[in-house]
């Protein structure tokens, strides 16, 4: 096991902008590290620089107590599982796992002990004299993952490992990797572009955007606490609603913190119900644009005078209703400034207005 360091770390490519930007990174000895982001934000690239597959542009990156800016990837003591596996056809199973330990000079009678006792691990026995193209996409990814697991190595790098399989094989394979770090108690980071993935399998999560770290924590510290707009609208199904407070004044009175720009909630939060009820909290009458039923929940988008956003029900869906009364507590509410930047306050940060006697509540 290791603990990671990068430290001050940029990478650019030719006389392009940075895609990673003097990044200061520590994951810790044993964790699941999840890097997430968009499409562009720089997660593979870090990953890459980690493994030695890409060369840092300035910076250092330690792993335990090794500089390893020249050390070769293959003395990094890192393992790598790829979106796309990288199995090699022509081999059995057995010949893809013990590929690495053949080329360490490992002997012969080792070499299949060792293939033997991870393959049992990763559910593999039986089918260690099939070729890869006589597997399923799970049974593939196992493969990659004993291939990996077989080295022994000190950290495990996922680069979008399950992005190949389908919605159901996906959640398997989430529960199994879970599981799987749970025992071998190693280091794992893992990058991936869904934000399910980040929040139900990692136990640190490191949110990027433009090759930089928005916000590195816990995922329910991220899903409770977002620093800023982006890590609130990036993490949740739907995002967080972010209202801009130009167009709330009128519902909460005078806003007392100046640096407040935008307003926001989780669609959770919001209380939707079709008679008004007097509630301490944001209210705002709304009609109901669409409405989408998914068993134990209901999804409304519905629009207000501040705009439009979502409202997520646990309740029994407000069929053939239009119109209806939306409450946020006051509570729930989250305030950003003009940069985007989580407002934290004491208390609330306006003179709000007696709800009670507000005519718009006779919708």
């Amino acid at each position: 096991m290791a603990k990671i360091q990068l430290k001050n770390v940029s990478k650019a490519y030719g006389n392009n902008k940075k895609v990673i930007d003097n990044m200061n990174l520590d994951i810790q000895d044993g964790s699941f590290t999840v890097l997430v982001g968009p499409s562009g934000c720089g997660k593979s690239t870090t990953l890459r620089m980690i493994a030695g597959l890409e060369e840092v542009t300035s910076g250092e990156i330690w792993i335990g107590d090794q500089l390893v800016n020249e050390v070769a990837p293959g003395k990094r003591g890192i393992s790598m599982v790829f979106q796309n596996y990288a199995l090699y056809p022509t081999m059995t199973v057995r010949g893809n796992i013990e590929f690495g330990l053949a080329n360490m000079k490992i002997p012969k009678a080792k070499r299949k002990k060792m293939v033997e006792e991870i393959a049992e691990i990763v559910d593999l026995t039986e089918y260690l004299d099939k070729r890869p193209q006589n597997l399923s996409g799970g049974q593939r990814q196992r493969v990659a993952l004993a291939r990996a697991m077989v080295k022994k190595p000190k950290v495990f790098i996922f680069d979008e490992p399950l992005s190949n399989l389908d919605a159901k094989l996906r959640a398997q394979m989430r529960t199994e990797l879970i599981q799987l770090h749970k025992r071998l108690g190693t280091t794992f980071i893992y990058v991936t572009h869904d934000q399910v993935e980040a929040m139900s399998m990692g136990d640190e999560i490191v949110i990027l955007d433009k090759g930089h770290i928005m916000q590195q924590a816990a995922p329910m510290e991220i899903y409770h606490h977002p620093a800023n707009q982006f890590v609130a609208k990036f993490i949740g199904t739907p995002a967080m609603n972010v209202l801009p407070i130009s167009m709330l004044e009128r519902k909460i009175g005078k806003i007392t913190d100046e640096r407040i720009f935008h307003v926001g909630f989780r669609p959770e939060h919001a209380n939707i119900q079709t008679t008004y009820q007097m509630n301490a909290g944001l209210y705002l009458p709304c009609n109901i644009v669409t409405m989408e039923t998914l068993g134990s929940e209901t999804l409304y988008l519905v629009n207000s005078d501040a705009g439009t956003f979502h409202v997520k029900s646990f309740h029994n869906p407000l069929i053939g209703t239009e119109k209806v009364h939306v409450t946020i507590p006051f509570e729930k509410l989250y305030f950003f400034d003009s940069e985007g930047n989580r407002v934290c306050t004491d208390g609330l940060p306006f003179e709000n207005l007696d709800v009670t006697v507000k005519e718009e509540v006779l919708v």
